[in-house]
């Protein structure tokens, strides 16, 4: 076995750690098995152990407790947040394990940093700064059984389950933030302010024939620049790159059916930012969804998700200072003034387009005989329209600000968990609107622990004097359009869809928040 010792002069030396403590729990059980919280903890501090340009830390807690581990990799002096922002570097925050059966993109970040540490990928360290964070659901991904997943193709022995353990799935709750691993995420994006994001997962549902679909953020509020960013340079450079050095075919997130009994499509999921790569573009960052494809095997899907995450670095390396200029100019842009949609729904493409479908053969699972489905190499296209995108369904004017009463308490702790800046409204008279609500319909049943709400009315003037502790947030700021549709009463992801005003929302009445018109 080669020795620690021999794994520094062999990052050094820029050669490959062939050290066995240093293969990860896939790899050493024949990918049969996957890392636990413990394997993925010990992982990285035995990294930064050894190596100069590994730093652990952690980022937070899981509802029982656990620590978020977080390797900081690249020329900084500590883990810290001030280490990193003074670096002057571009930023990416990788994140694997949002949900716990979905372990490909926890094992492939342990590959990579295990590649780096052995010198590869070198050049990297001249513009960028990684934060890895293999595990974020990490009580998810110890609730192991071999059932979870249904017909995913591996671990056989066993994996995790989709929600964290207070029953929340992770990728509905970036919005509300009712888990501690929401906001402990919420809270390195206040501190690490990292400019890329990119969340791997392990997709469901169609038997397509790529072995990764990705997508970027959905949300229309998204900031231009950072859509044309990923959609006319990224992705498409990614997904030649990989085509030619591998021989795979990735492609935008989607499934094939027929949409109200209509004509098929190829359909993405949903614009709202409840999820995460959809929060992060409201926050003005570049944010990556990456969905290996279930029915691989599971080496084949941890590879896919290697190779999709080497080649999103060696892309924002080569356009390093453009990424820091497309977020500075997401930060100083201000949307007061502006018409931003509050809800949208599936745009068609201009014509139909070719999607690459497949197909599985059907195996036993070795220890419980339960199927198991396993891609082929069957290849064919099914032309059909794409529904990728979202138009807007109902728009509103953006103020100047919102005036917030101390009362709600709940509203101005998660604006603050979210980062958003408040100030005193003070006590001179405002002139503002209120939201008069027409009626408010509830859902009957509860999602993620609420009953979603939808309100219904109109905005009239009114004059206001703030009381005593009453907070003003101003729309111009960097999260001005994550504070948009956290607090418009028709916003369908925000505090007031998710129930958070229940009590009142009452019909005749005004919506507790009050906006400042712009202008006015």
């Amino acid at each position: 076995m080669v020795t620690a010792v021999t794994v520094v002069v062999a990052a050094c030396e820029g050669a490959p750690v062939p050290d066995e403590s240093f293969r990860t729990r896939a790899e050493r059980t024949d990918y049969r098995e996957t890392s636990s919280h413990a394997d993925v903890v010990d992982f990285l501090q035995r990294a930064a152990a050894i190596s100069p340009l590994v730093h652990y830390t952690t980022f937070g807690y899981t509802s029982e407790g656990r620590a978020l581990p977080l390797a900081v990799v690249g020329d900084v002096a500590d883990a810290s947040p001030a280490s990193v922002r003074a670096s002057g570097r571009t930023v990416v925050y990788l994140q694997g394990n949002i949900h716990g059966g979905e372990v490909c993109g926890k094992e492939a970040l342990q590959m990579l940093l295990r590649d780096l540490m052995a010198g590869r990928h070198g050049e990297w360290r001249e513009s960028m700064v990684l934060l890895i964070g293999p595990i974020y659901n990490a009580d998810g991904n110890e609730r192991v059984t071999l059932t979870n997943r249904g017909r995913q193709h591996g671990p056989v022995g066993g994996m995790g389950q989709r929600p964290n353990a207070q029953g929340y799935d992770l990728n509905r709750d970036h919005m509300k933030l009712d888990s501690p691993e929401a906001r402990s995420v919420a809270r390195l994006f206040r501190e690490y302010d990292p400019h890329v994001a990119v969340d791997l997962h392990t997709t469901n549902g169609t038997q397509h024939a790529y072995h990764l679909t990705y997508s970027p953020p959905l949300h229309p509020n998204t900031p231009a620049g950072i859509d044309d960013f990923l959609r006319q340079g990224l992705l498409p450079h990614v997904t030649g790159e990989i085509r030619d050095r591998h021989g795979w075919d990735y492609y935008y997130y989607g499934n094939a059916f027929a949409r109200g009994g209509g004509e098929p499509g190829w359909y993405t999921f949903d614009h709202r930012p409840r999820f995460n790569n959809n929060y992060i573009g409201l926050r003005n960052r570049i944010a990556i969804l990456s969905e290996a494809y279930s029915y691989a095997s599971f080496e084949e899907r941890v590879l896919a998700t290697l190779y999709f995450v080497e080649e999103i670095l060696d892309y924002v390396h080569e356009h390093a200072d453009e990424v820091r200029s497309i977020v500075a100019e997401a930060d100083a842009a201000t949307v007061v003034g502006d018409s931003l949609a509050l809800r949208a729904a599936p745009e068609r493409s201009a014509g139909p387009v070719d999607i690459l479908m497949g197909a599985t053969i059907e195996e036993a699972h070795p220890l419980t005989g339960r199927p198991l489905l396993l891609r082929t190499d069957t290849q064919y296209v099914e032309t059909m329209y794409e529904y990728g995108t979202f138009a807007p369904t109902l728009r509103e004017r953006v103020p100047e600000a919102y005036l917030v009463p101390a009362g709600l308490e709940e509203v101005l702790t998660r604006l603050a968990a979210h980062g958003v800046t408040l100030e005193s409204a003070g006590t001179a008279p405002l002139d503002g609107e209120a939201f008069r609500i027409d009626s408010v319909s509830t859902a009957a049943q509860p999602f993620q622990g609420h009953n979603e709400q939808t309100v219904f009315g109109r905005y009239e003037r009114t004059r206001v004097t703030p009381g005593s502790g009453d907070m003003l947030a101003r729309v111009d700021q960097p999260l001005g359009r994550l504070l948009f549709s956290l607090l418009e009463p028709q916003s369908d992801d925000g505090f007031a869809n998710w129930g958070l005003l229940a009590d009142r929302l009452v019909a005749g009445e005004a919506y507790p928040i009050l906006r400042v018109p712009a202008g006015g």
